[in-house]
């Protein structure tokens, strides 16, 4: 388990970094197919990392982000305080499973879910790595 905040630094999402973290629910839809995918909040596994949140989001803290990364490359980017509970409350997961099941190879083993996008631009499908960073 992480809790020292390596900034840059590419940490794997496997089994070790989400055990034990509280799961939420998101329905939306990927390729035209409604899915209710499950996993913990993107905020709560970036607090694993070493990322400041809910009280101690402030100042330096607000300019951080979080930067998913497939396997093939794709990445996307959040700021800390979008996905802060307490501020941005973007609902992000790292799905674990959608409609009750594991991910098919092709998404998974983990996928990010991004309620409210319209896309799925965001959704990140073979999720690989998470680094926290900070724009230069």
């Amino acid at each position: 388990m992480l809790s020292v905040l390596a900034l840059g630094a590419a940490v794997a999402v496997e089994p070790a970094l989400l055990e034990g973290l509280p799961t939420s629910e998101i329905a939306l839809t990927f390729h035209g197919k409604e899915q209710v995918c499950t996993g913990p909040l993107l905020a709560d596994v970036a607090a694993r990392m070493g990322a400041p949140s809910r009280s101690a989001m402030r100042g330096a803290a607000l300019s951080m982000v979080v930067i998913a990364e497939a396997r093939d490359g794709y990445r996307v980017v959040f700021s800390l305080g979008e996905l802060d509970p307490l501020l941005g409350k973007a609902q992000v997961i790292v799905a674990t499973t959608c409609n009750g099941a594991a991910l098919n190879p092709e998404d998974g083993p983990y996928r990010l879910a991004v309620k409210g996008d319209e896309r799925g631009a965001r959704s990140v499908r073979q999720l690989a790595n998470l680094r926290l960073a900070t724009p230069e």
